[in-house]
């Protein structure tokens, strides 16, 4: 895949003026969000940074916006004849709650990795009107279920993305915050997961605040847009990490694609983007990238959010604020990132945690293969590990020797430089160990 990719500039699938009239359609249901300025952020940035809280609306993300603009458009024949939606948990709670308000009968499929707190939440908000079905490893394979289910009932499809009526819904949190700003932002950051919310913000600021910057932020292990930007169309990526499950899609939209295709500008299809401006293009119309944030990066931001501002981000919800860390904004620009959603199963914050801490260079795995002789673990502790050093994980390896033999350790270091020292350690000690490098097949398997 190429770092950087022209991208031609097509004819927009979705229009300003679609958007607007969908801002009145659901107006009488969902509430403006929030605009909060952000003192840590722009402190860090050296910009004006400001958090549009869709973590905050009745489902804890923006999709309930694209849900409901779609359903409320249904034909009365339609709405007897019940919906169905895939997701991985955002968007079927916001089809749930519309099923709800609206009395509309709805087979809601996601994959069975969703976590346990949005299968809650999806039948709170749905109540007796949806039927919740887990089927698959994936988005994309309760994709195909929820597809042969339209097939086989005649029941009408609510995609949580490729769909105008889906994206336009989407795309109203630009008129929001354009509004709530009261003048157009240098740049505005975006999470990208299947592309309807990139497709939707992206057009009505072209025709409303065609000034302003866009930047679209894609998990490192899901960069479905860039891939379909790089290469001219959408593609099927063969595998993906689904811990991002909010934004973790194989094959981006059809309609998002056209619609970013048409935005213009250079694909930054690698994590580090150097520099970012927010001044015009010799066109006249603001510049589009696409980026991509490690995981590792990701859960730092969720805890960051966490703990300054409060904020329960899911990864999705915190991946366009870990763009922040990654990239230079010009100096007192004012940019609007978005806080895209809040539905955070708390048990995960062990796995948010540990994958923080490898990311930040701080948590490392080593197999050491400890002599048969007494005091070898002392020795080890005494001679290896630093003062500011703390073993976080022990288990011998061989069940039926677990006194002596190999061992997984996890060493969590008091700061990212002791590293160097640590490894100098090991090598200068009789005691073998073998550091566990993140991504390879023995890392994965013993972690």
């Amino acid at each position: 895949m190429a770092d950087v990719a022209e991208v031609s500039v097509s004819r927009p699938p979705l229009t300003a003026d679609e958007i607007d009239a969908a801002a009145k359609r659901i107006s009488d249901i969902i509430e403006p969000t929030p605009l909060q300025f952000s003192p840590r952020l722009s402190a860090r940035t050296g910009a004006q940074v400001y958090l549009k809280r869709e973590d905050l609306t009745a489902v804890r993300s923006y999709k309930l916006r694209g849900a409901y603009n779609l359903m409320v458009q249904l034909t009365a024949a339609e709405r007897a004849a019940g919906v169905v939606a895939a997701s991985a948990g955002n968007h079927a709670q916001g089809v749930a709650f519309a099923c709800k308000a609206m009395g509309v009968r709805g087979r809601i499929y996601v994959p069975t990795t969703t976590p346990k707190q949005k299968r809650d939440r999806i039948r709170v908000h749905g109540g007796e009107f949806v039927e919740l079905i887990a089927t698959g490893e994936t988005y994309d394979a309760a994709a195909a279920a929820a597809a042969d289910d339209v097939a086989r009932t005649g029941a009408t499809m609510v995609p949580p993305f490729d769909d105008p009526r889906t994206a336009a819904g989407q795309g109203t949190i630009a008129a929001e915050f354009l509004e709530q700003l009261g003048t157009a932002p240098d740049l505005v950051v975006v999470p990208v997961g299947g592309g309807g919310c990139l497709a939707g913000i992206g057009t009505y600021l072209r025709e409303r605040a065609p000034q302003a910057g866009l930047l679209g932020v894609e998990p490192a292990g899901a960069a479905s847009m860039t891939a379909a930007l790089v290469a001219g169309a959408p593609v099927t990526l063969p595998e993906i990490d689904p811990f991002v499950d909010g934004a973790a899609v194989r094959r981006i939209g059809d309609l998002p694609y056209r619609a970013a295709a048409s935005f213009g500008g250079a694909v930054i299809s690698h994590a580090s983007l150097p520099l970012l401006t927010t001044t015009g293009t010799p066109t006249g119309t603001a510049s589009f990238r696409m980026m991509q944030v490690d995981e590792g990066a990701i859960c730092t931001a969720m805890l960051e959010l966490y703990q300054n501002e409060g904020i329960i981000a899911e990864p999705a919800g915190a991946l366009a604020t870990a763009a922040l860390a990654e990239v230079t904004i010009d100096p007192g620009a004012t940019v609007v990132v978005l806080v895209s959603g809040g539905n955070n199963d708390v048990s995960r914050y062990g796995e948010i945690i540990e994958r923080s801490l490898v990311h930040r260079g701080l948590k490392h795995y080593f197999l050491v293969d400890f002599p048969q002789e007494p005091g070898a673990l002392r020795r080890f502790l005494d001679e290896i590990l630093g003062p500011d050093d703390d073993i976080t994980m022990f288990e011998y390896v061989k069940r039926n020797n677990r006194e002596t033999g190999a061992a997984l350790v996890g060493v969590e270091l008091g700061a990212t430089d002791d590293l160097a020292s640590l490894l100098h350690r090991i090598e200068e000690s009789p005691i073998q160990a073998e550091r566990l490098e993140p991504g390879s097949p023995a890392y994965r398997y013993l972690t």
